[in-house]
């Protein structure tokens, strides 16, 4: 079964402005079902493929001749020569939109591609793995709506009205195994082998072919050690210092995690009222199912348990809301942490794209005590926002205070 994603009306949309579209995310995130979903009367050529490749790259003029128009290429990183001749093709004829369809992954390289070789000629579209209304097959939640078009002063109110389409149980089992699609579709133990031989293939196949020099036991030793830290404050001394390699080392390898699409580095917010500010980034691995493995849990007992669930659990609902706003905005929005070094700290800061802020705070629990709320209450104070957000396990929105609005996760 093919599932319906948020992102299918946004590429449809986006054919209809650009000549190419590309979309940019980690393997087996769905890019190539999504595109053959939107565009499925379309000729598709896979560059993984060697006869593709061959057919493709041994004459680029004469295959562009002969698919002048309704071509997906997917993995367009393996042939980064396509992108010099393809704006060549784009610009005998600009305007004709909805060409071309690029997929591409595991390249950190590829948007600098992209940027050189086909700027103004190109949509790019960033996809993750399943969010939680996918995976249900429910619509985009309303509060991403309310978020992009409505007002800030009247957003609150809309937020009142938001119901709950999922339940505590499928947010928790969301958390437990992610979003890969493949194996969403199938028992848990089809999870874990599934999981398992994603995890090698990552980095024995696709990390050893763009780095070939590149020490893989390294590597692989830098991902695990990640994933203890997802979810905290990164500092690149110290994880070089644990795994014996230089700061400069850490930091190209933080670089690749990010740059194929497994990592996201949330950075620090700079521009606020407090003088103290930490300027360290926070990060945490993309998808909750790869972080739960790494870590070896296995079942929802061991997930309550582990030590580092509360920091998993916001980096599972920080993604789910920049996937959201990706499927639902028209620009884009910024997204920050806040945290000083007196310990004040909020978990996500949303920047709209006229410039106004929402912090978030993300709480594991289906409740939040007023003491909890202190460093979100002052941060509204500080920065005269309108309000605040508490997104837990509750069951129901909630006024938690005149202007902290608590949102269940299951309305996300």
């Amino acid at each position: 079964m093919n599932l319906k994603r948020n992102l299918s009306e946004k590429l449809s949309e986006y054919l209809e402005i650009f000549p190419v579209v590309v979309l940019l995310g980690s393997r087996q995130c769905g890019k190539t079902t999504l595109s053959r979903m939107v565009c499925e009367e379309w000729d598709y050529y896979d560059l993984e493929s060697g006869d593709d490749f061959d057919l493709i790259s041994r004459d680029y003029s004469f295959f562009f001749r002969e698919h002048p128009a309704s071509v997906i290429i997917d993995e367009a990183q393996v042939a980064p020569a396509l992108f010099k001749e393809l704006r060549g093709v784009i610009d005998k004829d600009r305007n004709q939109k909805g060409r071309y369809i690029l997929t591409g992954s595991s390249s950190p390289e590829l948007k600098n591609n992209i940027s050189e070789s086909l700027a103004g000629r190109v949509g790019i579209i960033e996809m993750g793995t399943l969010k939680m209304n996918e995976r249900y097959q429910k619509p985009l939640s309303p509060f991403y709506t309310i978020l992009n078009s409505c007002p800030i002063k009247d957003q609150l109110s809309e937020l009142k009205g938001l119901e709950c389409p999922l339940s505590n149980d499928q947010v928790m089992h969301h958390f437990l195994y992610g979003g890969y699609p493949e194996p969403t579709q199938h028992n848990a133990a089809f999870f874990y082998r599934w999981i398992t031989s994603y995890h090698k293939t990552y980095i024995e196949r696709d990390i050893r072919k763009l780095f070939p020099a590149m020490n893989m036991e390294n590597y692989r030793r830098f991902i695990s050690m990640l994933s203890n830290l997802s979810g905290t404050i990164i500092n690149r001394s110290e994880i070089g210092r644990s795994l014996n390699i230089s700061e400069a080392t850490v930091r190209n390898y933080l670089d690749i995690a990010e740059g194929t699409y497994i990592w996201r580095s949330l950075p620090s917010l700079e521009e606020t009222a407090a003088k103290s500010v930490v300027k360290m980034a926070r990060g945490y691995l993309c998808d909750s199912g790869l972080l739960n493995h790494l870590l070896r849990i296995r079942d929802m007992d061991r997930l309550y348990r582990h030590p580092g669930v509360g920091a998993a659990f916001e980096g599972l609902v920080t993604e789910e809301i920049i996937q959201g706003l990706r499927a639902a905005e028209a620009l884009p929005w910024g997204h920050n942490y806040y945290r000083t070094r007196n310990g004040a700290e909020v978990d996500l800061v949303l920047t709209s794209p006229d410039g106004d802020r929402i912090p978030i705070e993300i709480k594991l629990g289906i409740s939040t005590r007023r003491q909890a709320l202190l460093s979100l209450s002052r941060f509204i104070e500080q920065e005269q926002l309108p309000y605040g957000i508490v997104i837990n396990n509750a069951e129901r929105v909630q006024m938690l205070t005149e202007n902290i609005i608590q949102i269940p996760a299951a309305c996300l």
